[in-house]
């Protein structure tokens, strides 16, 4: 009678451990895993999110570069200093925050002020005492270094996440899922990207930007106030970078160094696009962001941006001047 006691129960653990793997081996009531075409279409989704959120960020920068021939390799410091501003009022150490609505508004002044003050206080002093460019590269760093460590001492090394839409329900549609706060971000940044374009094509500051990008002194020389261009670009660019970094928070989480990490994706964006093109950097960034999602179909997540950069390389060599860019002669 006790060996019965005994091996019963055991009969019954073993029976209900082994269930799940009959099940399983039969095919009945186990969810089976999603189709390639399903994870293709799924990485596809998730590559335009991602690519919408490169644009933002990289617009801005390419912008500038096309203004005053500056690559800001500070300009991810911006964006992080956009999330990292917005977590603050959001998430308020006294008090309940703001929403995060109204603090990315908070977020995108601040953005702008700091490109403005960028621009006044330090890169339109070195340009009129004639700053080479590789010495205001070497600026650009040191002000990308010091601003990054500034945010790790005032952020500190641990990761934070924004109060509202941290856990949602993906919606179905179709083979592939999104949430309503990563749709969200998706829409919102395309009609970003909309708005911005119909600001240099329709507007009479959009036209001026586009005068200074193709000949500074050509257009210096029409009556435009190149300086005045220039500090509007600043603040648009640091908006931009300010508005980024909030969606990249919302969609990922925010950390210190997290503008940093996108930096190079969106030099590549730009590179890729064609250099001073703000409409190649658009087409750029989001070739990189569905290279880098869709290469984790077959390789690690890990490496995802490495594909994105082997793209690159791989397009360049095929077309030099990029998507978008111009041929210009050397010489």
């Amino acid at each position: 009678m006790r060996l019965s006691r005994l091996l019963v129960p055991a009969f019954v653990l073993t029976f209900t451990a082994l269930a799940p793997a009959t099940a399983a081996a039969q095919g009945d009531g186990v969810p089976r895993p999603p189709t390639f075409p399903a994870r293709a279409a799924q990485a596809l989704v998730d590559g335009i999110q991602f690519g919408a959120i490169i644009a933002i960020t990289a617009v801005g920068l390419s912008l500038v570069f096309g203004t005053t021939h500056l690559i800001n390799f500070a300009h991810g410091e911006l964006v992080t200093l956009g999330a990292v501003v917005a977590f603050f009022v959001n998430v308020a150490a006294a008090g309940p925050g703001l929403h995060i609505v109204a603090a990315a508004a908070i977020a995108v002044v601040v953005g702008a002020v700091i490109g403005a003050i960028a621009e006044v206080g330090l890169w339109r002093p070195l340009r009129r005492r004639g700053t080479g460019m590789i010495n205001a590269f070497i600026v650009a760093i040191g002000l990308s270094l010091l601003l990054r460590h500034l945010t790790l001492v005032i952020f500190g090394s641990r990761p934070g996440s924004y109060r509202e839409y941290d856990l949602q329900e993906p919606l179905t549609l179709g083979p592939v899922g999104i949430t309503p706060r990563d749709l969200t971000i998706t829409v919102l940044s395309v009609l970003v990207l909309v708005g911005l374009a119909l600001l240099l094509q329709k507007t009479r500051i959009g036209t001026a930007i586009r005068a200074v990008s193709a000949n500074r002194d050509l257009a210096e020389a029409s009556g435009i106030d190149v300086q005045r261009v220039v500090l509007f670009v600043w603040l648009l660019g640091g908006a931009l970078a300010a508005l980024g970094g909030v969606f990249f928070g919302l969609a990922e989480i925010v950390t210190w160094d997290m503008g940093f990490r996108l930096l190079l994706l969106m030099i590549a964006g730009i590179i890729l696009g064609g250099l001073g093109s703000a409409y190649g950097a658009m087409a750029g960034s989001f070739v990189i962001g569905i290279v880098a999602q869709g290469s984790s179909l077959w390789f690690p997540v890990d490496l995802q941006n490495a594909w994105a950069l082997l793209a690159l390389i791989v397009v360049l060599l095929v077309r030099p001047q990029g998507i978008l860019g111009r041929r210009e002669r050397v010489g």
